[in-house]
């Protein structure tokens, strides 16, 4: 079965980029090439317990095994040896990639507190997005009462294709990304 937002990006989202911006292959179409989500948990170096429970509630919202993150260097300042375990990291692509993105859009984002839109100004100069989310309770399939402690985690939505911010601010905004409006910045 192929995913709801996939098969809005072919028929609908493609086209409307084409337009606006003049291109004349769908090839050339920006496109979402992979979402990367990253927890990162800082006191697993003293307690793998930590660091056992935040992949399994990454395992849950992404629906994909995660895999631990290790440092690459020692940091004496923070305690930190090489090759201790610091975090861990969902690579999702094709339609579980699509699935968690409507997710993400339609469940998640509004169900965070006070919740007035996504800063349209987080995109590197490649045009790929990056969201940082403070809790992992908005997600539905984590239950609240199973929860040790609050965990953030970083999202990065990485496009292919985008030539410049706007074609990937574009994509996003016919996705359905609630961007803030241009006033409220």
């Amino acid at each position: 079965m192929v995913p709801r937002l996939l098969e809005r990006y072919r028929k609908e989202i493609t086209p409307a980029i084409m337009e606006k911006f003049g291109l004349k292959n769908k090839l050339q179409a920006p496109r979402l090439e992979k979402i990367v989500i990253n927890m990162g948990i800082g006191e697993g170096q003293q307690d793998i317990k930590f660091i056992e429970k935040a992949m399994e509630e990454l395992a849950l919202i992404s629906g994909q095994k995660p895999i631990i993150r290790r440092a690459k260097k020692a940091i004496a300042n923070f305690k930190i040896r090489k090759g201790n375990p610091i975090g861990c990291k969902v690579t999702l692509r094709r339609s579980r990639m699509y699935e968690f993105l409507d997710r993400l859009i339609s469940v998640s984002l509004p169900r965070i507190r006070d919740f007035r839109g996504i800063s349209p100004q987080a995109f590197d100069e490649k045009g790929n997005f990056s969201l940082g989310i403070t809790e992992q309770t908005i997600f539905p399939e984590v239950e609240y009462d199973k929860i040790s402690r609050v965990q953030g985690m970083d999202i990065t939505l990485v496009i292919k294709n985008s030539e410049s911010k706007e074609q990937s601010r574009e994509l996003l905004a016919l996705f359905g990304m609630p961007f803030k409006s241009a006033e409220s910045i």
